[in-house]
């Protein structure tokens, strides 16, 4: 499993998870976690595709991380079997390039959105995923109201069902070139556009260090608009310790303070030998 085909093998290997390396914390074994309850900790799938699905559920148990991001119908009866919440669904949208801002689309999104919305209330989840697309030379603002236009045709829907759709902010400078909902001032404002509680973002904080900093300050002023949380080591995606430059414990303690009710999921790619150790240490690092 990868991130749909937004990952490619290439670029995993290039960021560690093909050659992993040996750290001294992967030694011993890992032990069941009780964690403090303030944070809802969650973890991404395909961070973790190598280990089989069944066998990270188990994992998943032991930690006590009771949720798993980026998954789709054919993931959630073995997560109910395993007692794990679908807490950032996928399975509608043409991927990260492709997206609301274009109108070409949106006839073809509306009638995706329209049969994944009902699936995801009817799982007994909440938030399904949704992206801007690449500007391929459009300007911000047309782009804006592009993709207000658009998701307004569906929002009724997802009010009805209960459904939040979620536009994730991710960096056009190292990961996804010209991806158009790469500033929080963007996104915000697209939230004021469609003026619904059931469209949110998701805050990635490691895309968002990179393409705009200070966030603490940021994630304080724009609560009302942000309904999910990523993680991620900065620079390279990597585990959220000493080797980045973030300091998680201080921006989960900020999240707690706005009053966040929802989950937070570790999207980082683990480069430890035991990358459930690698997992561990995230949630370990978050648990405030």
């Amino acid at each position: 499993m990868k991130r749909r085909n937004f990952i490619t093998t290439s670029t995993l290997a290039g960021a560690g998870l093909a050659s992993l390396q040996v750290n001294a914390k992967d030694l011993g074994t890992i032990e069941t976690t009780t964690l403090n309850g303030n944070i809802n900790h969650s973890v991404c799938r395909w961070c973790y595709s190598k280990i089989p699905m069944e066998e990270f559920l188990q994992h998943l148990n032991t930690l006590g991380i009771k949720a798993m991001d980026l998954t789709g119908p054919e993931d959630w009866p073995l997560m109910k079997k395993y007692n794990i919440h679908a807490s950032m669904c996928w399975g509608a949208g043409k991927g990260i390039v492709e997206g609301w801002n274009n109108p070409a689309l949106h006839d073809e999104l509306i009638a995706d959105y329209e049969q994944m919305i009902p699936k995801v209330a009817e799982a007994g989840y909440t938030n399904l995923i949704c992206f801007s697309g690449n500007r391929n030379g459009m300007d911000d603002l047309e782009g804006l109201i592009n993709c207000a236009d658009g998701l307004k045709k569906i929002m009724g829907l997802a009010e009805k069902h209960g459904v939040v759709l979620q536009m994730e902010l991710l960096n056009s400078k190292v990961d996804h070139a010209d991806y158009m909902c790469d500033h929080t001032s963007w996104g915000v404002n697209l939230c004021k556009a469609i003026g619904s509680d059931n469209f949110k973002l998701l805050y990635d904080i490691y895309h968002m260090q990179i393409m705009e900093g200070d966030v603490i300050r940021t994630l304080r002023e724009n609560k009302d608009y942000i309904g999910h949380y990523h993680t991620g080591g900065n620079p390279g995606r990597n585990e959220i310790d000493e080797t980045q430059e973030l300091y998680y414990p201080a921006i989960m303690e900020a999240i707690v303070e706005t009053g966040y009710k929802g989950h937070v999921a570790q999207e980082f790619i683990p480069t430890w030998k035991d990358p459930i150790s690698a997992l561990k240490d995230g949630i370990t690092r978050c648990d405030v």
